[in-house]
């Protein structure tokens, strides 16, 4: 059983932050690869950012430079700071789970970032 709230979001005006945090109630959150994914207003989710479980870290070009995913196994939460953040930024974040070489993905129930100009 996985399970993983988000909290964190909010509005925000542009050029500012917000820091993301996923809490995971899952045995070895350790054995995950985990990051986060975000539906834009009217289009297709789309993938953010990945903190593998090895320790390497992934970001989608868009948010390269002002977006940091980082995790805790021990306390089993995983964040994204997210900087300079600009009105295209705006979206519903979703954090996701997925044991390397599974076709199941686990997701939160999503935190509504809004970045106004």
């Amino acid at each position: 059983q996985v399970t993983l709230v988000e909290s964190g979001g909010g509005l925000v005006q542009s050029g500012g932050s917000l820091r993301l945090t996923c809490s995971a109630s899952v045995n070895n959150m350790s054995l995950f690869n985990m990051g986060w994914y975000r539906d834009p207003p009217s289009k297709q989710r789309e993938w953010v950012a990945t903190a593998t479980r090895v320790g390497n870290r992934a970001y989608t070009n868009s948010v390269k430079g002002r977006f940091t995913v980082s995790r805790d196994d021990a306390k089993k939460t995983v964040n994204l700071q997210m900087d300079s953040l600009q009105p295209e930024d705006t979206a519903t974040y979703y954090c996701y789970g997925q044991l390397p070489g599974n076709l199941t993905i686990h997701w939160g129930q999503g935190t509504q970032v809004t970045v106004s100009t």
